[in-house]
C-alpha cells in the first residue's frame, strides 16, 4: 500500500475516525475527571545540617570539639546524604503514620506493611546547595468528587511532610542524646579513676617531700616538667577520645584513624623527651635520684589535674547535650495543602490519550481496508 493510498483512505473515512476519537477522548476526560483516583503531592524544604557541627577529624580536636561532635564528623554533603537516610527509615515511617493514623486511612493493621506503603509514597531529593526537599503521594479513591475526599487528602499530604519534617528532628535529637549519655557515662568512669590517681600521686609527693625536705629543681628541669606534662596530658586526652569513639564508630572511620595518628605521633615525641637530650630540653634519666623522683612526681601530678579538669569540663558538656531539648532540623518552607493536583494531568493525559486513540483507529482503518481489498482481488480472481 504506497503512501498516497495510505492518505486517501484516511481522508476518506476522516469523519468516521474524528467522531470515534472525539467519543474516546471524550469517555477519557470524563474517567479521569470523575472517576480516576486523584494524588496530592506537597513538598517541605529541610536546610543542611549546620557545618560548623560537623568538623572532621584533627580539625574538630584543634577546635575542642566535643566527644558526640566527633561521633557525627564527616563532610556536610555526608550529612545530608544521613538526613535523607533517615527520612527513608522505617522508624520515621512508623512515627509519621502513629502521628497521622495512617493505619485506617489504608485500611491496614500492620505497622510495617503501611510503612512501606508509604515510603513507596516518599520522594526525597538533595539539591547540590544541600537543601533536602521532601513530598508524600497521597491519593484518594475512586469518585474522588462524589466522596468528597479531595479537602482531606490535600491537608494529609502536607501533615505527612511536614510530619516527616519532625520524625527526621525526633530521631535525630534522640540519637545525639543517646551518644551524649554513652560519652557521659564513659567519662564518669575515667573521672572516677583519674581521681583514684591524683590522690594517689598527690599523696605520695607530699611523703616524699615530707621525708626528704625540699628538693630544688632547677629552672630548666622545671620548664621540661611543664613542657612534658602538656605532651602527656594530651597523650591521656587522646586515648580517652579514642576510648570514647571504639564503640560507636568503624575502625576505618577517618575522625578515629586521625585520632590514632595523632596518639602515635604524641606517644613518639613523649619517648624521645625521656631518652634523647639532643632536641628535648633535658634528659631526665641522667639526673640525681632524688631530683629524677621529684620530677616524676610533679609531672604526674600536674598531668593528672590538667586531665582531671578536662574531664570534668567535657562531663558537664555532655550532660548538658543530654539533657537540652533545642529542634536540631530547620524547615525552609513547610509544607502546605496544594492547589492543583499532581495526578492526573488532566489536559496532558486528555491529549496525549486523543492522539495514541487517532493513530489507533487509523491503523485499524488501513488493516481493515486492506482486508477488504485482499477479499475483493480473490473474488475476481475465482
Amino acid at each position: 500500500m504506497s503512501y498516497h493510498e495510505i492518505i486517501n483512505i484516511i481522508l476518506t473515512h476522516k469523519v468516521r475516525i474524528l467522531k470515534i476519537t472525539a467519543l474516546a477522548v471524550l469517555f477519557l476526560f470524563l474517567i479521569l475527571l470523575l472517576v480516576y483516583p486523584v494524588t496530592y503531592r506537597s513538598k517541605v524544604t529541610i536546610l543542611p545540617p549546620d557545618e560548623d557541627n560537623h568538623l572532621s577529624g584533627v580539625e574538630s580536636l584543634l577546635g575542642g570539639q566535643d566527644f558526640s561532635d566527633l561521633l557525627m564528623s564527616g563532610s556536610p554533603t555526608a550529612n545530608s546524604q544521613l538526613y535523607t537516610e533517615i527520612l527513608k527509615s522505617r522508624s520515621a515511617a512508623i512515627y509519621v503514620i502513629n502521628k497521622n493514623d495512617l493505619l485506617k486511612f489504608y485500611n491496614m493493621n500492620n505497622e510495617v506493611k503501611a510503612a512501606e506503603k508509604l515510603d513507596n509514597n516518599l520522594n526525597v531529593e538533595v539539591s547540590k546547595e544541600r537543601i533536602i526537599s521532601l513530598s508524600v503521594d497521597v491519593s484518594s479513591s475512586l469518585f474522588p468528587l462524589f466522596t468528597g475526599q479531595i479537602d482531606k487528602v490535600k491537608n494529609l499530604s502536607a501533615n505527612l511532610s511536614n510530619s516527616f519534617a519532625e520524625a527526621l528532628d525526633s530521631l535525630n535529637r534522640e540519637k545525639l542524646i543517646s551518644k551524649a549519655k554513652k560519652t557521659r557515662e564513659f567519662i564518669e568512669v575515667q573521672l572516677v579513676q583519674t581521681k583514684a590517681n591524683l590522690d594517689s600521686v598527690e599523696n605520695e609527693l607530699m611523703k616524699f617531700q615530707e621525708k626528704n625536705k625540699t628538693v630544688s629543681l632547677p629552672q630548666q628541669v622545671n620548664a621540661a616538667i611543664d613542657a612534658a606534662a602538656g605532651i602527656r596530658t594530651e597523650i591521656v586526652k587522646t586515648e580517652i577520645e579514642i576510648g570514647g569513639l571504639e564503640n560507636n564508630l568503624r575502625s576505618n572511620n577517618r575522625a578515629l584513624l586521625s585520632l590514632k595518628n595523632k596518639l602515635a605521633q604524641l606517644k613518639e615525641q613523649y619517648a624521645k623527651m625521656e631518652i634523647d637530650n639532643q632536641d628535648y630540653l633535658l634528659n631526665f634519666k641522667n639526673m640525681p635520684e632524688l631530683g629524677k623522683r621529684l620530677t616524676d612526681l610533679l609531672r604526674e601530678v600536674k598531668i593528672q589535674n590538667e586531665v582531671y579538669s578536662m574531664l570534668q569540663q567535657q562531663y558537664y558538656k555532655e550532660k548538658i547535650q543530654e539533657n537540652k531539648d533545642v529542634p536540631t532540623v530547620q524547615v525552609l518552607d513547610a509544607a502546605i495543602p496544594p492547589l492543583k493536583a499532581s495526578s492526573p494531568r488532566l489536559i496532558f493525559a486528555t491529549v496525549t490519550g486523543g492522539i495514541s486513540i487517532f493513530i489507533m483507529m487509523c491503523i485499524f482503518t488501513l488493516m481493515k481496508e486492506r482486508k477488504i481489498f485482499i477479499y475483493r482481488n480473490n473474488v475476481k480472481e475465482e
